[in-house]
């Protein structure tokens, strides 16, 4: 299943100044473009091959081989991207699916259904930038794409706590929902969590297309 794991959980060093959409100095977080695919679909299989240990599993990564079809042409969905030097070193994107069940359990698929669900994922930034606040704004910023563009009830994700910096990370901004660890036999061992929705209109984009 697709896991979001962050391991970025710092703050921007006192060394670097932060920009005025907050984020460090030097990077461009921006709607991605077709052109920036490549580069985001690089980012998102060398951390389910590094940090998830998973590899490469269809049914559970489908959208990282055509990040196209699964996030920039749904009008509902995005993939944000923050480049820096010209290279794409972090990802994170909204789709319109809540969690099925199964594998997840019932109750959790049925209080955060398809198409009124905002579902965070794929926030994943390269090892050596991290550290700079790069997932909390890629976070924030989802969050406010996920109100303005309507429809969505709550914000959703779920994370794999063996994953360093992930669990704690995710307990810094959201409610927990279900531990799947606590389930009998442990269930996938994954932690679901929500996220407030921002009201609607709350921030002016800063992140526009192109």
């Amino acid at each position: 299943m697709p896991v979001t794991s962050v391991t970025d959980v710092g703050t921007v060093p006192a060394a670097t100044e932060a920009g005025p959409t907050g984020v460090a100095s030097g990077y461009v977080l921006r709607t991605a473009t077709a052109d920036d695919v490549g580069g985001a679909r690089a980012v998102m299989l060398d951390t389910v091959y590094r940090d998830l240990k998973s590899g490469y599993v269809p049914r559970w990564h489908a959208d990282i081989i055509d990040p196209a079809s699964a996030y920039l042409r749904p009008e509902r969905c995005t993939l944000l991207v923050v480049e820096y030097g010209g290279e794409i070193v972090a990802t994170g994107a909204v789709r319109d699916r809540g969690p099925q069940a199964p594998p997840n359990p019932r109750w959790v698929a049925e209080r955060f259904p398809s198409g009124v669900t905002a579902q965070l994922c794929r926030i994943y930034v390269r090892p050596e930038h991290r550290r700079h606040g790069l997932a909390r704004q890629l976070v924030r910023a989802l969050g406010e794409f996920a109100a303005r563009v309507g429809g969505y009830d709550s914000l959703y994700l779920h994370t794999d706590p063996a994953v360093p910096g992930a669990e704690p990370f995710w307990r810094s901004l959201a409610r927990e929902v279900c531990d799947e660890r606590a389930l009998p036999g442990g269930g996938q061992g994954i932690v679901h969590f929500e996220l407030p929705m921002p009201p609607p209109g709350s921030e002016q984009d800063p992140h526009p297309a192109g």
